[in-house]
């Protein structure tokens, strides 16, 4: 179910007064989720039942994306604060460190709270901080290019266009390798969340020099990557192995950017077998991935 918090996060600014939108379902192990920016939680609906079966998730709108509001004036969208004020957010809602998972910027926040000692696990969709710096500014010219087009749209035509898989694929197809797939009403829901996100040009600064160079060793962690990310390109996943070397480097065929709509089944298994023990999750064999 849909809900708000409001907590004290207590991050290098000093104490901060923050509110954070999450959906919260299903019995189990706690399972954070982690969307990129300028998505929101919904980016992961496509995989949320199948979770719920096994996991209490909790999917969370970042601060400053999707019906989260933006962290107060003068406090930085930079990962440090945004790691504490999802490390408040769980101890506000009794989470006794919970799974992580993550996308993108999600995957990338995933691992900071694993470097932390701040969850149990961490699965990691092709995380942010593995790129080159060519990489890197081409990923947020792309980003900025999106928004642009996002914010430039009319409503009434982004519905119309939603409402074809040829009009889906133009609207989506930086993110999803099947774009198709993506319902017409989260096409719209969307492009509104990343025209809209008030964090985003501040959140894209603060990554500038951004890059994951600790290994988190106390931990399960896996390492996913779609074999057709546009965004991120799967070679960083092997750099990211070279960081983690202990993590699981799984690939991901015909996923893009966003897998969790290409391949929901594939990536539900991922995400439910990288919350698992680790020695359980090397001994199994239905999972239908090859390494990198």
């Amino acid at each position: 179910m849909s809900a708000t918090v409001s907590f004290t996060a207590p991050t290098s600014y000093g104490p901060q007064e923050v509110t954070v939108s999450y959906a919260r379902v299903g019995r189990g192990e706690p399972l954070l989720l982690l969307h990129g920016i300028g998505h929101h939680r919904q980016a992961w609906d496509p995989v949320i039942d199948i979770l719920a079966t096994e996991r209490d998730v909790i999917a969370v709108d970042l601060p400053g994306f999707g019906a989260s509001p933006a962290l107060p004036d003068g406090v930085p969208h930079d990962l440090p604060t945004t790691t504490a004020v999802l490390g408040a957010f769980s101890a506000a809602l009794g989470l006794d460190r919970p799974h992580a998972a993550g996308n993108s910027l999600g995957g990338l926040l995933a691992l900071e709270l694993g470097r932390q000692d701040l969850v149990r696990s961490v699965t990691a969709l092709s995380p942010a901080g593995f790129w080159t710096q060519a990489e890197r500014r081409y990923a947020f010219g792309v980003l900025k290019g999106m928004r642009g087009t996002a914010r430039r749209l009319p409503l009434p035509l982004v519905e119309r266009l939603s409402r074809t898989a040829a009009g889906r694929t133009a609207l989506t197809s930086t993110i999803y390798a099947r774009p198709g797939r993506r319902s017409p009403q989260a096409v719209v829901a969307e492009t509104l969340a990343l025209a809209r996100g008030t964090a985003f040009a501040e959140t894209l600064r603060a990554g500038r020099e951004v890059l994951f160079t600790d290994d988190v060793s106390r931990i399960p962690v896996t390492v996913a990557w779609g074999s057709q990310d546009r965004l991120l390109i799967p070679r960083q996943g092997l750099r990211a192995k070279r960081v983690l070397p202990r993590a699981r480097l799984i690939r991901l065929p015909g996923c893009g950017h966003v897998p969790m709509n290409d391949d929901p089944a594939l990536v539900a298994r991922v995400l439910l077998d990288g919350s698992r023990a680790q020695e359980a999750s090397a001994s199994r064999t239905t999972l239908r991935a090859v390494a990198l």
